[in-house]
């Protein structure tokens, strides 16, 4: 039976006490590469949980080896999905029917965060792209925003690559400071999932909050 995914981090950390290092490196960086890969691809894979995770256990292990192989396994991994989902986005755009892709970029950029994304765009194409790599769900609007402006993939390439980079910086400084308050890696696992959705899902779950009270004061009044 295939463990669930949120069960994932766990199981990288409980593997780190039992697994030899070199098999656990062989192992572990192109597994993250797929993952990260296929979450950039397909939005519904915690690709911040997988690397803060990984940070973790990186953190446990020899230093700085390890940490730079996380480091360069996600960040990697996130701009050639990245590249590999815009590439997908403009030949739908290019095709009289659409395509899958570009529906469900569609599907997930809600209305007015891709309004407030075209705006932005046009004040600062690289910014912009940092910032939606950085934003919770800040990525998909942005994406489609640049795909609706024909934006050239030279000039997507060029904006995304830091996205990306300061995107796994991020998580790896959440799975690093995870790692470093517990002597388990399995607590800091813990730790760095709980801090990844607390900044991923809180201002989501802030904006839902508020306009559930803006609509009920106006139903009231």
């Amino acid at each position: 039976m295939i463990p669930p995914l949120h069960h994932g981090p766990l199981l990288l950390a409980a593997a780190a006490d039992k697994v030899p290092g070199v098999t656990q490196q062989a192992v572990g960086y192109p597994t993250l590469f797929v993952l990260v890969m296929l979450g950039a691809l397909v939005p519904v894979i915690p690709t911040g949980v997988l690397v803060s995770s990984s940070a973790v256990v990186a953190f446990h292990q020899s230093f700085p080896f390890p940490l730079l192989m996380v480091f360069a396994s996600a960040a990697l991994a996130a701009f050639l999905g990245d590249v590999a989902l815009y590439w997908l986005g403009r030949r739908g755009m290019r095709s009289e029917h659409g395509s899958r892709w570009l529906n469900a970029l569609r599907d997930r950029a809600p209305a007015d965060r891709l309004e407030q994304a075209r705006h932005k765009l046009d004040d600062n194409n690289v910014m912009v792209l940092v910032l939606s790599r950085l934003v919770p769900g800040g990525r998909i609007p942005v994406m489609l925003a640049c795909l609706l402006a024909q934006m050239p993939m030279r000039t997507f390439v060029r904006g995304n690559l830091p996205a990306c980079v300061a995107w796994a910086v991020t998580y790896q400084l959440i799975g690093i400071l995870g790692g470093s308050l517990f002597p388990e890696p399995w607590q800091g696992v813990v730790a760095a999932i709980a801090l990844t959705l607390l900044i991923s899902g809180g201002p989501s779950l802030w904006r839902r909050l508020r306009r559930r009270g803006s609509e009920t004061g106006e139903a009231r009044a």
